[in-house]
């Protein structure tokens, strides 16, 4: 631990942990932490698929219905649900003036290519000319590669955030990113939506964390947990605010302007929020710290000694240690080989969850919006029994009981749409939970000098868990309740992985890779 650290902990618990000063720049933080959000998942109703059938111009009228008399006629149909893009082959005795019987079509299936819509609601796969089958795929890739974009524009922020400051990444990641959602609802082509579904990802990637950091280093150790929760709360806000945008309009181009529109005027932040004294501090930018921490006190209503400022020094004991030095242990190693699968678990089941939420039978919009508000108390109980139970545990029943809902879900009626739904809920409460504890857990089985490149290399591999799970959609067609089962299968695994941890609850965070091998180890030989 520096000496910065020290110092400045104690003057914010002299200025108050969460004082109105805090409160008031957390506010704001908060605000684009909820946009941010809104723009990651917004793909999910602007590449949405829709419910359609062929278009019959032998039977349809001039402004068709969806589910007419005579459609089982004239469409092929399963589980009664019509057949989107196969029609019955008409025969010759069909007019204008028949009534479009049985008899006036052969068992031949043909594709169609002109469709009746069951409702207004408008995505790219009218815009672009996406039905059928066969370019689902091409709906399901938008969200990889969003996900793309998101793991080469987090590698690249985090190097600009180094270099020019947290604030310079939170604020025009957004901006640059709302302005290329605007461009994106312009693209006259699939492949140009895309390119700028790549790029407002890229830039908008950094944003989140360089918002965590900002918003929970500015108050006292005492309400970091407590911060740190209401980020996590309003991450899900912003899934509730990109549904319920996309619920209202029900057309893509107008759910873009809603969402992508607000993060444009975060440009306003520069003259509000003050940069990471800690990056400050970091830059020998001394003056700047203690300008913001004065602010604070006055703020607040309280007084900070000018010798305390003072004493903002920082020892420089930045580790040049390499990633691999991991390799050296093969505890480690195997560790890390577990962190990473528990990862990508984590993020293939949260998204996985929360993508597919959108294919239950209920209402899309209503499913989707109940599923992200499940992270809300799923955010602070986790805070509550990580600290009661232990890490492992707590992870492992997380994993569990997002496997065990998966498995029940699978069993369950499709008529049973409140069973079902509960049931998935209960899945995305686990799931969520065991994201939480894995942040937590992973912080803590890692040296101290290779904590952060370990955190990197966890999370960069989670990433795979996110781009994997958009195309989720696409092992339906192989079989319905493939995605689940996959769900059902990752989650018992991890959750079976996650007790070869090492319990971290209560110990000293490890310094040394020696100090991390033999975490678990004393305790083991002080209980024999």
């Amino acid at each position: 631990m520096t000496i910065i650290d020290n110092s400045l902990d104690s003057i914010l618990a002299q200025v108050g942990d969460f004082g109105k000063y805090q409160i008031f720049i957390f506010s704001f933080v908060c605000l684009g932490v909820v946009f941010h959000s809104a723009l990651h998942v917004a793909y999910v109703f602007t590449a949405m698929n829709l419910d359609y059938r062929c278009e019959i111009p032998e039977c349809d009228v001039a402004y068709p219905r969806f589910d007419p008399p005579w459609l089982h006629n004239a469409v092929p149909f399963s589980e009664d649900i019509p057949s989107k893009c196969t029609r019955f082959v008409p025969n010759n005795t069909i007019s204008a003036s028949s009534n479009c019987t049985k008899a006036h079509f052969t068992p031949y299936t043909e594709q169609c290519d002109s469709f009746v819509y069951k409702t207004s609601e408008d995505s790219i796969l009218r815009e672009y000319d996406l039905q059928c089958d066969d370019n689902l795929w091409k709906l399901t890739l938008v969200g990889t590669i969003n996900n793309v974009g998101q793991f080469f524009g987090l590698l690249i922020s985090g190097i600009i955030s180094d270099r020019f400051g947290r604030k310079v990444v939170f604020i025009l990641g957004m901006s640059i990113c709302g302005l290329f959602g605007l461009i994106r609802s312009f693209a006259p082509s699939y492949e140009w939506f895309l390119v700028f579904e790549f790029l407002d990802a890229a830039f908008g990637s950094g944003s989140y964390i360089c918002g965590f950091v900002m918003g929970v280093e500015l108050v006292g150790p005492k309400r970091r947990v407590l911060t740190g929760t209401l980020i996590s709360c309003c991450y899900a806000i912003g899934e509730v605010f990109a549904a319920g945008s996309a619920w209202i309009v029900q057309a893509w181009k107008p759910t873009i302007y809603i969402l992508y529109t607000p993060p444009i005027l975060l440009l306003s932040y520069f003259w509000i929020i003050p940069e990471s004294v800690r990056w400050n501090l970091s830059k020998g930018r001394i003056d700047q710290a203690k300008n913001t921490l004065r602010r604070l006190a006055e703020v607040n209503g309280k007084t900070i000694s000018e010798t305390s400022l003072d004493n903002l020094a920082m020892a420089d004991n930045e580790s040049k240690d390499s990633f691999f030095q991991v390799f050296k242990s093969t505890t480690l190693f195997l560790r890390l080989i577990n962190c990473f699968f528990c990862w990508i678990t984590c993020t293939f089941l949260f998204y996985g969850l929360t993508l597919n939420s959108v294919a239950l039978a209920g209402n899309t919009y209503l499913d989707f919006i109940l599923t992200s508000l499940v992270e809300i108390p799923a955010s602070f109980v986790c805070n509550y029994v990580v600290d009661k139970f232990g890490r492992k545990w707590s992870l492992s029943c997380s994993f569990f009981l997002t496997g065990l809902s998966c498995l029940v879900f699978l069993f369950l009626p499709i008529d049973s749409e409140g069973g079902r739904l509960a049931v998935y809920l209960i899945g995305k409460f686990g799931a969520t939970a065991a994201f939480s504890v894995t942040y937590i857990i992973t912080s803590e089985l890692f040296p101290t000098r290779l904590r952060h490149s370990m955190m990197g290399a966890c999370s960069t591999f989670g990433r795979i868990g996110s781009m994997v799970a958009p195309q989720t959609p696409l092992l339906a067609q192989i079989w319905n309740p493939l995605p689940i089962t996959m769900f059902t299968a990752m989650a018992i695994i991890a959750g079976l992985l996650t007790l070869l941890f090492p319990e971290t609850l209560g110990i000293k965070l490890p310094d040394t890779i020696e100090e991390a091998v033999s975490i678990g180890k004393d305790k083991n030989k002080e209980e024999q």
